[in-house]
């Protein structure tokens, strides 16, 4: 064994076990001023250093049977290794453990302190020129592993040949592999302290195998050639509340599918028909549920195992670049499903990723969603939170995303959620709040709206956690919006119930003006809504075939005349009878009936309407623009309110009607003198109704009513709702 050759660090070479293998390999000055390079290449039989700029070549000595070769050298030289096996094949390839490291202390720092916000530029796979060569430089955290390797084709998926290096106390593993480039597969293998083998697949790749497969896959997102910059102007100058905003919510496996392998479409492909689909809608966004990939068709995309890598089922990554393009292009915004709560078990992901509970709390009252059968994130930990907030800029900043829609934040901010007693454990104050959530959220969104004016972050959160949409700096989380799911179970549940009986639970049609202006919502009519056995939104009203998309369009435009921000779910919009499904496209021949044409229509229109009318959204989120005009005819079941905006010639008028009973002389107060003429009715035969309107502008007169000093009587269409707009 030559003297410079360390024996200890040789055998834990050998063993798979070295955490600094440049410190053994490659090219080193000795003590006594001479340069040697050490290679270890368990296939080789024989391996030549030759120099780059002379062409002289040095044989090396094979001075372990495992495959370990070292030369001495003139000096120190520029070189590449030539390797020959036993079968007399040969191969050229440079040194990996030539090379310095490519992260730089600052990123170490700033990963540790969890406010290294360009992260996903460090870590994850990233192809590069680095000491005058190409290669990939390879990242990644897993500080309790003894060993990391990087495997994939270019090295038979052998984990003794890529050995990677720690840097500092970081726990990041560091490799530049020159010679590879774009399209390379590769996971990393990681020896566990207790010797066992684990492969995983890249947290921060931004590319993988279509499922089953599970491999990371090298891609570069700097070369698509964005085209939004005016869209991207434009939204640095509009207040991101002020406007209107109608979503479409989308699941794009199952929106449309085609005939391929998959049945899935493009990104490309969807861009076209979504987008265009979407924008002669009259909706002003998209959101998609997730597109993160995971491994489950059947989670949705809801337990996501590469939070840094667009699914590869639609396409590649700049496929979706592709999608939103056009979409900010045809004037559309894109709110992506973001999900930060949990993450599942599958072995390749990020569970247990280093063999130990590295991403998770390691106490499964703590790191565990029984119910779920899921991990919980670890908050209170730097590098997790680094991970997560710059996982959050990465979609917008590389994608060009609008904005997040937070899932399941109430999970998050509880520790018992879902969880029996004896299942969780209280924080220091013997509450059940997760106080490391609760400031991972508030620096999230401090950041996020910090680096993006315009930006929307929307909270799903279920119960009555105070704030949540409020500054961080007055005690609140720091969301733009959120999700009002306690509107949603109160409307649902009046609405379907028979309109007879509708008088009996009057207030869950009313409650939610009670705290309607202590967040800003969103009113939601989502995917959760219309499965596991709930019922699509048609089959969700009663009565018969007529009654049910009468029902329908009442419910659709009292929730656009309602304070708040809409949402609706893709076949939503032309009454699809079937639950959704994720298995298969939406049941887009429906539109071959009339019914579904017309339902489609009113939605179309209602959209328009919303947008156009600066009423409907102007002030949603003060009492300022939204006053009852009667909301306690119970026995009628019939509530009248005013939406107002900036002038008073904006102002709108709905009356609802929730029976079947036709009011043909129905008398209401109004804000102001003068004449007012319908807009919008929800009977208009050309949306299937019985044609109980108003044609002509109404005036009002002098009787009080509905305690004001004018009124108007109109015609009040059976179970529907009619718009009045002022004219002065």
């Amino acid at each position: 064994m030559r003297a410079y050759i360390n024996k200890d660090e040789l055998d834990a070479l050998l063993a798979s076990e070295h955490r600094d293998p440049h410190h053994l390999l490659g090219i080193h000055q000795e003590e006594g001023g001479g340069w040697h390079v050490n290679v270890f290449q368990p296939a080789a039989v024989k391996a030549v250093v030759v120099d780059k700029n002379s062409g002289e070549a040095h044989p090396m000595e094979k001075v372990h049977e495992d495959g370990f070769f070292t030369v001495e050298l003139p000096g120190q030289l520029e070189y590449k290794v030539l390797l020959e096996d036993g079968y007399g094949n040969g191969w050229e390839t440079e040194d990996p453990y030539k090379f310095g490291p490519v992260l730089g202390e600052l990123d170490l720092y700033l990963f540790g302190q969890g406010t290294h916000y360009e992260i996903y530029e460090k870590m994850g796979a990233h192809a590069m020129e680095h000491e005058g060569a190409q290669g990939v430089c390879f990242s990644v955290w897993a500080p309790n592993a003894k060993r990391v390797s990087v495997i994939g084709d270019f090295n038979g998926w052998d984990g003794r040949i890529h050995p990677m290096r720690t840097l500092g106390q970081s726990g990041i593993f560091e490799l530049f592999i020159p010679g590879i480039g774009l399209g390379e597969r590769y996971k990393y293998e990681i020896k566990t302290q207790e010797g066992y083998l684990l492969k995983k697949s890249d947290p921060y790749a931004n590319y993988s195998e279509l499922r089953p497969n599970t491999a990371s896959v090298v891609a570069d997102l700097n070369s698509y050639e964005w085209r939004d910059r005016h869209w991207q102007e434009e939204k640095k100058n509009v207040g991101n509340l002020d406007v209107p905003i109608a979503i479409y919510e989308v699941h794009l496996g199952s929106w449309k599918r085609n005939g391929s392998e998959t049945g899935f479409m493009n990104y490309r492909d969807l861009a076209h028909d979504l987008v265009n689909y979407v924008k002669e809608m009259g909706y002003t966004h998209i959101e998609l549920m997730p597109v993160s990939e995971h491994p489950f068709d059947g989670s949705w995309g809801y337990q996501v195992s590469g939070y840094y890598a667009p699914t590869s089922r639609f396409g590649k990554p700049e496929d979706f670049m592709y999608f939103v393009d056009y979409c900010h292009m045809s004037g559309i915004g894109v709110i992506l499903d973001w999900v930060p709560a949990h993450f599942p078990k599958d072995d390749f992901a990020l569970a247990n990723f280093d063999g130990t509970a590295l991403y998770e709390h390691g106490d499964p009252r703590q790191g565990e969603h029984p119910h779920w059968g899921t991990k919980i994130f670890n908050y209170g930990r730097n590098e997790v939170k680094n991970f997560l907030i710059g996982n959050a800029i990465f979609w917008l900043e590389k994608f060009h995303l609008d904005g997040l829609r937070v899932d399941a934040v109430a999970s998050m901010l509880y520790l018992d959620y879902g969880k029996d007693d004896g299942q969780w454990i209280p924080n220091p104050h013997g509450g059940r709040e997760n106080l490391e959530a609760v400031e991972f959220f508030r620096h999230l969104n401090s950041v996020i709206y910090g680096r993006y004016k315009g930006a929307l972050m929307v909270a799903e959160e279920s119960t009555s956690w105070p704030g949540v949409s409020r500054p961080s700096n007055i005690g609140g989380l720091g969301f733009g919006l959120k999700w009002n799911m306690g509107w949603m179970n109160d409307f649902l549940r009046y609405v379907s119930k028979d309109p007879i009986h509708r008088k009996y639970h009057h207030n869950d049609l009313t409650f939610g003006m009670i705290y309607a202006y202590t967040e800003n919502f969103v009113l939601v009519l989502s995917h959760d809504e219309v499965v596991h056995g709930k019922g699509s939104m048609i089959n969700k009203m009663p009565g018969d075939y007529w009654q049910k998309f009468a029902n329908l369009r009442l419910a659709y435009g009292y929730m656009y005349g309602h304070p708040g921000k809409k949402l609706l779910f893709m076949g939503g919009e032309f009454a699809q009878f079937d639950e959704w499904t994720e298995t298969k496209s939406l049941d887009w021949h429906l539109l071959e009936f009339e019914k579904h044409r017309e339902m489609q229509q009113f939605v179309k229109d209602l959209n328009y309407l919303y947008v156009n009318e600066p009423a409907c959204w102007y002030d949603d989120f003060t009492e300022a623009g939204f006053e009852w005009i009667n909301c306690s005819d119970y026995e009628a079941s019939i509530v009248s309110f005013v939406r107002k905006g900036e002038h008073k010639t904006d102002t709108l008028v709905f009356v609802a009607n929730y029976t079947p009973v036709p009011r043909t002389m129905h008398r209401v107060g109004v804000p102001y003198k003068g004449s007012y003429l319908e807009i919008m009715n929800s009977d208009e035969e050309k949306y299937g109704g019985s044609g109980t309107v108003n044609a002509d502008a109404i005036l009002t007169e002098k009787i009080e009513w509905d305690g004001r000093d004018h009124s108007l009587s109109l015609k009040v269409p059976p179970l529907g709702i009619t718009v009045l707009k002022y004219l002065g």
